[in-house]
């Protein structure tokens, strides 16, 4: 069960880095600007959809989802894959849970694919990779922490996540790329909420590999009721 807190104030999108409505159309219950680096949450109630807006283009969004009235129950990346019989994610996919169960469905996207294997970075996974001198950097790991914290989860409640407009092709000898983006400046992707869930996203701070384009832009999240 998760813990209840107070509702973040509604930013006004930057109008000069992003013209964008929600791919779904309704009445907008919720509008926010996501910093470059930095992490949001939401509860976003069933039949409401989620557009995530990439502002600046090629920015990776790190996706969790959990069951809002029961947080044990959150998506999972090997559920999602089997039930669907593709590695990634695209128009039609449901997100599914540990228990099988549906959380949200992608019900538009404006671009080729999504990657839910490549994972999240971490200042671990930074200095062995790509050296000691990272060690200050944060990663999604961080932000999905210090988020999750607001709700009362903690390491053990992170499991493997989603990344919106992160391009991760596997390759023929079976090893994963991360490579540039297919994304641009305003593209969408939304997904539906098919039960009361807490969305946790990190706006990927990687700086050291193309995922982001070299480039930490901002997210904009819009809200449409059902």
């Amino acid at each position: 069960m998760i813990t209840t807190v107070p509702d973040r104030p509604v930013h006004a999108p930057d109008a000069s880095l992003d013209w964008s409505e929600p791919l779904v159309a309704g009445p907008v219950v919720l509008d926010e600007r996501v910093e470059p680096r930095a992490a949001w949450s939401a509860h976003i109630a069933a039949g409401d959809v989620l557009t995530i807006v990439d502002v600046g283009g090629n920015q990776s969004a790190d996706f969790l989802v959990y069951a809002a009235d029961d947080t044990d129950e959150r998506y999972s990346a090997a559920d999602t894959i089997a039930w669907q019989r593709n590695a990634y994610v695209d128009t039609g996919t449901v997100l599914r849970s540990n228990r099988g169960g549906a959380l949200m469905t992608v019900v538009g996207n404006e671009i080729d694919r999504h990657d839910t294997i490549g994972g999240a970075c971490s200042k671990e996974s930074n200095t062995l990779r790509y050296g000691h001198h990272t060690l200050h950097q944060h990663g999604c790991r961080e932000n999905f922490l210090a988020e999750a914290a607001r709700y009362g989860l903690s390491a053990r409640d992170l499991v493997s996540n989603l990344n919106w407009f992160m391009n991760v092709p596997v390759e023929a000898d079976g090893a994963l790329g991360i490579v540039d983006g297919m994304s641009a400046p305003g593209k969408r992707v939304a997904v539906r909420a098919e039960r009361d869930v807490l969305v946790i996203v990190s706006n990927c701070p990687q700086m050291n590999n193309p995922c982001n384009d070299f480039s930490c832009t901002p997210l904009r999240m819009i809200v449409t009721s059902a």
